[in-house]
This record gives C-alpha cells, sequence and structure tokens, in this order.
C-alpha cells in the first residue's frame, strides 16, 4: 500500500495527537511505503528527515513533481528521473527568454527543473503564457503573485510513474 501525501497543511499540520497516532501507526505497519509529495524542494524537505517524530519516507516528489528521490539514500529513482530531466529545457533557456517579459523577478528559492518568478499583476500575459508553452513547460500562476515555470510534469503525474515504476497494481 502507497500513502502518498503532501506536506504543507496536510502531514505536518493538524492536533498534535492525532498526528502522533498517524505517525505512529505507519512506522508500525511495514507494508506501508509512504511517500511525501510536496512543492517545496528537495533541500526544504530534508530538514525534515532528521526529526525522529516524523515516519521516514520511502519516496519523495518535490519541485513540484520535477524531482522523485529515494527516501533513505536520497538518490534519484531511475529511469523516472531520466524521463523527467529530459523534458526540461533547461533554467538558463527559461530565464533567457523570460528576461523580457515586465513584472517579473525571479525567486531566490531552492529549485530544481523548474523556474520560479514572483509576477506582478497584469504580468501574465497571452504572449508569456504562449513564451513558455513554446519552451514545452506548463505555466503556474498563483495567490495572485507566484509564477512557476514547469515541465510537463506535476505532483500526480510522477506518483503515477513512480507507481508504474514499482509495479503496484491500482486499486
Amino acid at each position: 500500500m502507497i500513502l502518498a501525501t503532501d506536506l504543507d497543511g496536510t502531514f505536518l499540520a493538524g492536533d498534535p495527537e492525532n498526528r502522533q497516532r498517524l505517525y505512529q501507526l505507519i512506522t508500525a505497519h511495514q507494508g506501508i511505503k509512504l511517500v511525501f509529495v510536496t512543492g517545496r524542494g528537495l533541500e526544504v524537505v530534508v530538514p525534515l528527515l532528521s526529526d525522529p517524530a516524523i515516519p521516514r519516507p520511502d519516496y519523495i516528489i518535490c519541485d513540484v513533481g520535477a524531482t522523485l528521490v529515494d527516501g533513505e539514500t536520497l538518490q534519484p529513482v531511475y529511469p523516472v528521473q531520466s524521463e523527467i530531466n529530459a523534458c526540461w529545457p533547461g533554467d538558463l533557456t527559461i530565464v533567457e527568454a523570460l528576461k523580457g517579459f515586465p513584472g517579473l523577478e525571479r525567486q531566490e528559492v531552492p529549485q530544481q527543473r523548474r523556474c520560479s518568478y514572483f509576477c506582478e499583476p497584469g504580468a501574465v500575459t497571452d504572449k508569456l503564457k504562449q513564451t513558455i508553452e513554446g519552451l514545452g513547460c506548463d505555466m503556474l500562476f498563483s495567490a495572485g503573485i507566484y509564477l512557476d515555470c514547469l515541465q510537463r510534469v506535476n505532483k500526480g503525474t510522477t506518483l503515477q510513474r513512480l507507481i508504474e515504476h514499482l509495479q503496484l497494481a491500482r486499486r
């Protein structure tokens, strides 16, 4: 059985007693494969692994689905990660293509195979969308201020590829 969970507002949130009961249940049942699925970068997830109260995941999907690693070794899960890498045009290509668009400021956060920007109101135009799509990427605009240029993967598609890679039956 796979238990795939987001972190923020989900696995790391809620009543502390209930969280501890859940963590203990996961730890006690060896048949549960725990997968952290998050938009966070791997560098931000790794410190959670040193918390003895939080069960160590078997796999970590981060960077909005662009990174898949083994939860024990933190090594990429191949061939899935190779397939993801092959779709990414590269940070420099994206930054160069978007540098002429006003109202975008690159975020200084850890990110792999994605480019994240702060975005001023009105900066999202049809031309910007077309430019990002022309790079073989998806655009995610959220909270009215965040713009992510992502390869055409997401948390769900990467989780599905992991399930296929592990040859687990869907129920």
